[in-house]
């Protein structure tokens, strides 16, 4: 097994792991995989137990020293944020009961909270909500077993909920550390992905793109929030996983990727959205028929944008901006 044999030496070669996990991570490796993808944890397996245990630790230190504490020690602009952290956290993939619990839900508000305080240049903006359930899903699945709809937080004992806790805030920090301007004032990064994204479904695909001009749609009317919760919404839950396997091996070249991932999902649908007009184009865009998907629809997206990529990337003119 090529995972398993990677992970075992001593030092993980990161450009490795990074290869093999674009194709998909098994299930029982993906925790220790995806600490590693991010960056959270150290390539050098002697130094990984101690560098957890310390960063967990720590993040137990930034929820005292910024949660834990009474309103009256908050700036009114804190308090208002962590008002509308505690309204969007039961928003948070609403069709999964899992995320309904009360535990779960205190959890997201701490990790959110912390995250946003020690992250002023952006602070909270609704959908990083989205992007912390990936990693719950996954840290969670080294301690409960069968399916996330039968999991219960009453099996799990207080300190595992802490690290999963932990681990989850470090990993979405670092993930967000690659994409900040996605979620500073007015969201300059998500603003230029979506110019970029307009741009390739036009090289790709003029017709469909010309019919969506003609109709008067604008990309940013679809595909922003794509971008902000990273698909989330837009493919069952039980996709997500597999396809943020993907996502982070890209690393560092993940924005520019979510491009081709875009187009190559919004042109599932490109005869049918050619004999659409423009109200009835904005509605099928913000209800698409994935509920139905299966892997084989997302591997068929992630494959065609990999094809892409390969043939426009290396010719960006098109995509500057």
């Amino acid at each position: 097994m090529k995972f398993s044999k990677e992970l075992s030496g001593t030092s993980v070669v990161l450009e490795k792991l990074h290869e093999l996990a674009w194709s998909g991570v098994p299930l029982y490796l993906r925790p220790t995989v995806w600490r590693l993808l991010v960056g959270y944890a150290p390539c050098n397996s002697d130094r990984r137990d101690g560098i957890l245990r310390r960063k967990r630790l720590e993040y137990l230190d930034c929820v005292a020293q910024h949660y834990d504490i009474p309103d009256t020690d908050r700036t009114d602009e804190e308090i208002n944020m962590l008002r509308q952290i505690a309204v969007d956290c039961p928003r948070t993939v609403p069709d999964v009961s899992f995320f309904q619990q009360v535990e779960i839900q205190k959890s997201l508000e701490r990790i959110l909270y912390t995250w946003a305080i020690r992250h002023p240049a952006s602070g909270y903006v609704q959908g990083i909500n989205d992007l912390v359930t990936p990693f719950f899903v996954v840290f969670l699945s080294e301690y409960l077993e069968g399916s996330i709809h039968n999991w219960s937080m009453t099996d799990l004992p207080p300190e595992k909920m802490s690290n999963v806790e932990a681990d989850c805030y470090w990993c979405l920090s670092k993930l967000l550390d690659g994409m900040q301007d996605h979620y500073t004032f007015a969201q300059p990064g998500i603003q230029r992905l979506v110019f970029k994204l307009k741009e390739l479904v036009r090289r790709i695909d003029e017709p469909v793109s010309r019919h969506m001009e003609e109709q008067g749609l604008d990309f940013l009317q679809f595909s922003f929030r794509w971008f902000n919760c990273l698909l989330i919404r837009e493919i069952p839950f039980h996709l997500v996983t597999r396809l943020w396997d993907t996502y982070l091996a890209e690393g560092n070249s993940l924005p520019d990727f979510l491009v081709y991932i875009f187009a190559s999902f919004l042109l599932t649908w490109s005869d049918e959205l050619q004999e659409l007009e423009f109200q009835e184009m904005v509605m099928f865009l913000q209800h698409l028929p994935t509920q139905k998907w299966t892997h084989l629809e997302l591997e068929t997206v992630l494959s065609r944008a990999y094809m892409w990529h390969s043939v426009f990337n290396n010719s960006p003119s098109h995509l500057s901006g």
